[in-house]
């Protein structure tokens, strides 16, 4: 079916079921606050949730440049799953029960999200049906049963590993010899819950100011064309629009993804599939694709497709190229032939932050206020959460109003890292991965190794992923 039926672009599907909102006013000029904080997507959003919820006497002022949930907030695939980037590179630092405590943060703060959409009256299509990760080569099933073990050495006791006769049983996805299950997931839709989630905010005396970028981020000063904030503590939460302010143009590579949706599939197609369980799904491809059912019966499909653009720059309003739009349908139909005839209602796009270590961190330096969260290389529905309740306890830390806490002490908070290579080494190198990582699942479909082949491994070496 002709891409020419699809409509590109104009955000996300998400906005384009549930509406875009009406931007709040921007800034009015030169203001002061005790907590100024740079975007308004998930991070900024639940550090502003649970630093005014601890301490109402504070004064937030978040300031956003589009709408709050306008970047990969916005555009996600709605996997809310216990994800986390760096964690090995954190058990070699900080050594394995460091990690164990940041797997188990993260696990629970599946539940934690869910438990404050419900207290806050928040409909985001939730539904707890874990996360569901199939292999269907042989070399992807050996790097699942890997998976799979090391997930259960850090401490994921109630993860299952499950056969081809058990996973169709599950979703039928063609050709699946394997597959590993975990209950610390949830599908949502995530522009609902962005949207919710700054009402709550703002319910709760943050001021939000949007159509505000920010230009430069320095100690104590927030610099916009609509005047300054200063407030004793600027926390920069950008994630993938973070090279976007000055000086920041090297600190974390704006990572493309793209997704489709389909329209609502028959009953007859679905009877085919499966996948009544609504899990969130993935597979373990080095190019790897997620999914999820929605609520209304279509399918939202995601992956890489043009995975960088030259000079850190992102996109405008989600447009999609439509050989990334093929390629999409190719995987949406190699998983479900039974909906090859579906028509693709929506395609977009969106940036997300990543790292040159490929980690997550959480930071705040004491000598110049200056705190920022990020860095979730595409797992940040949760971990955003957790980033933001971390700021908050480091916040209130510095400011004598608590000691240490448990979220203080996790081994990604103050986690440093070099800055990506200029250009045009960052773009040659990123190109040169997802060429690397295309080829080798090319290869990997096509042969009968069960190891993954030598060209990701040497790929996965050079650029430190």
């Amino acid at each position: 079916m002709s891409s020419a039926d699809t409509v590109n672009g104009g955000i996300s599907f998400w906005y384009a079921q549930d509406g875009v909102p009406v931007p709040r006013e921007p800034l009015g000029g030169n203001a002061s606050a005790d907590v100024c904080i740079v975007g308004g997507g998930f991070t900024g959003l639940w550090t502003a949730y649970y630093l005014k919820k601890a301490a109402p006497f504070l004064t937030i002022t978040l300031l956003e440049a589009k709408f709050c949930g306008y970047g990969a907030s916005g555009r996600n695939g709605g996997w809310l799953y216990n994800g986390i980037a760096g964690r090995d590179a954190y058990a070699k630092a900080h050594g394995h029960d460091a990690a164990v405590r940041l797997q188990r943060a993260m696990n629970a703060t599946v539940d934690e999200v869910v438990a404050v959409a419900a207290e806050e009256g928040i409909d985001a299509d939730i539904h707890q049906g874990g996360v569901l990760e199939v292999a269907y080569t042989p070399a992807q099933l050996t790097r699942l049963r890997e998976f799979h073990a090391a997930e259960l050495a850090f401490g994921e006791g109630d993860r299952v590993l499950r056969g081809a006769r058990e996973t169709a049983q599950r979703v039928h996805v063609a050709g699946a010899v394997g597959s590993t299950w975990t209950p610390h997931g949830a599908r949502l839709h995530p522009a609902k819950l962005v949207k919710g989630l700054a009402a709550a905010v703002e319910a709760l005396g943050v001021t939000i100011h949007e159509s505000t970028p920010v230009t430069e981020i320095r100690p104590k000063h927030a610099v916009t064309p609509y005047g300054t904030v200063r407030a004793p503590y600027v926390l920069r939460c950008t994630e993938g629009f973070t090279a976007g302010l000055k000086g920041d143009r090297r600190t974390w590579l704006p990572m493309n993804s793209s997704m489709i949706a389909t329209e609502p599939l028959p009953e007859r197609v679905w009877d085919t599939i499966g996948w009544e369980g609504m899990e969130t799904l993935g597979d373990m491809a080095h190019a790897y694709m997620y999914a999820q059912r929605t609520a209304d019966g279509r399918i939202a499909l995601g992956g890489r497709g043009v995975p960088y653009r030259f000079g850190s720059r992102t996109d405008n309003d989600g447009r999609t190229q439509p050989a990334t739009i093929d390629a999409l349908r190719e995987i949406l139909v190699r998983f479900f032939p039974a909906a090859a005839g579906v028509r693709i209602a929506h395609a977009w796009s969106g940036v997300l932050g990543v790292p040159r270590d490929w980690c997550a961190t959480v930071a705040l330096d004491r000598s110049t206020g200056l705190g920022w969260a990020g860095g979730y290389v595409g797992s940040g529905v949760a971990a955003t959460n957790l980033a933001g309740r971390t700021l908050r306890d480091l916040v209130r830390q510095d400011s004598g109003q608590t000691g240490p806490t448990d979220l203080t002490t996790l081994p990604w908070v103050n986690h440093r890292v070099r800055k990506w290579e200029p250009e045009p080494l960052r773009w040659l190198g990123v190109q040169g991965m997802y060429a690397a990582y295309r080829e080798a699942d090319r290869r990997e479909a096509h042969g009968h190794s069960a190891a993954t082949h030598p060209i990701a491994r040497a790929a996965n070496r050079i650029t430190g992923h």
